[in-house]
């Protein structure tokens, strides 16, 4: 593994979360939260992957709001190049997806890394959000961290979040909304001894799909 490819949570990246997570962290619960099901299920010290639905930026400001240990989600390149998201994603150590690029060796390294020390990646396994609100099908990219990591997923359904900021939408209905609800963790041991075939990918990736639309009061679209 490169230099470059490795995860370092750093002194100031602590200091960011830490800070932006205690100013925004109790007035996003307090205005828009409206329930949580299932902290519990997110590990105390363990690494692990969340995996939750996507249909709104709320997504991911929620989850973190509601989660004791800091959550690094994997964030598309065009949120590093925007004047406020930009410094957001960078100063709390999110990690760059470049969606377009065909090598994404850089992103599955680093969350391994990640992974090696001990913290918690956040997933969004759709890849975008949801342009109806609904959980469309998705393909191998979340069954390739699960198979490279081999660490639990948590699988969280998140409902309410759409109505409050939907994709073609610029600014948030001010609604105590949001329901998050969190599920057991899943392990996957049966598959690490097989081929990572398409199909095995892809049942690794249904069954995921199928829990967290199971949670989030949602159809899987396969």
């Amino acid at each position: 593994m490169s230099e470059e490819a490795k995860f370092k949570e750093t002194i100031w990246i602590k200091f960011w979360y830490s800070l932006i997570k205690t100013v925004l962290g109790p007035f996003i619960r307090w205005v828009w939260i409206k329930k949580v099901e299932g902290l519990k299920n997110i590990p105390e010290q363990k690494p692990c992957i969340i995996a939750a639905n996507h249909s709104s930026y709320f997504d991911f400001l929620s989850l973190a709001a509601i989660s004791k240990r800091r959550i690094y989600f994997l964030a598309a390149e065009k949120f590093f190049k925007g004047k406020i998201w930009g410094p957001l994603v960078r100063l709390t150590g999110q990690i760059k997806v470049e969606r377009k690029s065909k090598d994404k060796s850089q992103v599955y390294n680093l969350v391994l890394s990640a992974i090696k020390q001990g913290y918690i990646i956040g997933v969004f396994p759709e890849g975008t959000r949801s342009r109806n609100g609904e959980i469309h099908q998705v393909y191998g990219g979340i069954a390739r961290f699960v198979l490279a990591t081999r660490v639990p997923v948590v699988p969280v359904g998140i409902s309410g979040a759409f109505e409050i900021l939907p994709p073609h939408k610029k600014i948030p209905q001010i609604k105590k909304n949001i329901e998050i609800k969190i599920g057991q963790s899943m392990e996957f041991g049966k598959y690490y001894d097989k081929e990572q075939s398409e199909k095995v990918l892809q049942d690794i990736s249904d069954e995921i799909m199928l829990k967290i639309a199971e949670l989030s009061g949602k159809k899987y679209q396969r």
